[in-house]
């Protein structure tokens, strides 16, 4: 006879999915705890929304999945509907008031700086144009921003008659950033509320126009640039950028519970700087370890979206406003973004590209 577990429970649950979305209600962080005693099957549900009816549609759909579980004799569902007011539950394709034009957004974080999140945010957004999808940039990085330069633009954008910025666009992405308005080697000195009105600035007082995606680029941690976004738009997912040394998990995983407890579905995590390959010999090095990025995704429940390599041309991309994925397409390196990219784009949209997406039939669209 099998053992019922509290992580049996949990397991079957990833089988409810959350309405409209191919994500699970556990991966959402809906489940805030599950039980098994003698043949009762009991969870707690909770969710930040203005639609409580959202909420019975999952009750339901998780009792069956419960009731079938072989042991299990009753099945009893708690459901909590929380106000909405600085937690966002997660929204379906259509507009928002501050950026209208755009049907979803994707941050791109880390729990520590220095583990290439950047590097990421830019590879995955020229990947996303490159697939055929409408694709922004917006380095939300207030103090470090480095977007205009490793996508190679400079200079004040246009402004509008409305009084708003035009984004640049280089290698087929529109993009914005702070660094576009201060001098090369200024250094803000910024507390909370400048950020937050900041970062409110850049989403709301830019021309973004009609967009498929906004791939955000968060500065590193949990502070006040990743509050105010998830209080200020409805974000799709999040993806954690980690590199494979146990340091940078720790803060990886501090990530991950940041945007669970504002109701951001989590994409997966991204290991970087994954091992090395002599360009010589063919020798491979884990510089920093390996694995431990994967390993930390399926204790979370969150899927693993790949590893990209250690290589220079990554750092020479970033260096000269050539991503690699431009520079050098076919290496493993972009094959690996790209990888990251299509997974992205299949959990959201259904469909790697807008034109694979019509091919496959009327169910998808790249507009909403």
């Amino acid at each position: 006879m099998t053992v019922i577990t509290s992580d049996t429970l949990l397991q079957e649950l990833k089988k409810v999915r959350y309405p409209g979305y191919s994500r699970d209600i556990v991966s959402f962080g809906i489940v805030r705890g599950v039980k098994f005693h003698e043949g009762i099957a009991s969870a707690r549900f909770e969710l930040a929304t203005d639609r409580p009816e959202l909420l019975e549609q999952i009750k339901a759909e998780a009792e069956k999945v419960l009731a079938a579980v072989p042991g299990v004799t009753r099945v009893f569902v708690e459901t909590q509907a929380l106000p909405p007011a600085g937690m966002q539950a997660p929204r379906p394709i259509g507009g928002q008031d501050l950026i209208p034009g755009v049907r979803r957004v994707i941050a791109v974080a880390s729990g520590k700086g220095g583990v290439g999140k950047s590097t990421v945010a830019v590879n995955l957004a020229v990947c996303l144009a490159r697939l055929g999808w409408r694709t922004g940039l917006l380095d939300a990085d207030i103090y470090g921003p480095s977007i205009p330069l490793m996508m190679g633009a400079e200079g004040n954008p246009d402004i509008t008659e409305d009084k708003r910025a035009v984004p640049f666009e280089r290698h087929g992405v529109r993009i914005m950033s702070i660094g576009f308005f201060l001098e090369r080697d200024a250094a803000l000195v910024w507390r909370g509320p400048m950020v937050m009105k900041a970062v409110t600035q850049l989403l709301g007082d830019v021309a973004w126009g009609e967009l498929d995606y906004l791939v955000v680029d968060l500065p590193p941690g949990t502070g006040d640039a990743q509050l105010t976004l998830s209080q200020s738009i409805r974000m799709d997912g999040a993806i954690i950028v980690a590199t494979p040394q146990d340091v940078a998990l720790l803060d990886a995983v501090k990530g991950v519970t940041m945007f669970r407890k504002v109701e951001v579905p989590i994409l997966g995590i991204v290991e970087n700087m994954s091992f090395f390959c002599c360009p010589k010999c063919g020798e491979r090095s884990d510089i920093f370890s390996h694995g431990g990025a994967r390993r930390e995704s399926e204790r979370l429940g969150v899927p693993f979206l790949g590893d990209v390599p250690i290589d220079p041309a990554i750092r020479i991309g970033g260096d000269s406003g050539i991503p690699v994925v431009v520079a050098h397409p076919d290496s493993a390196q972009s094959l690996a973004f790209l990888a990251i990219a299509e997974g992205v784009a299949r959990e959201l949209d259904g469909t790697p590209s807008p034109e694979r997406g019509a091919a496959a039939g009327p169910g998808v669209s790249r507009r909403p």
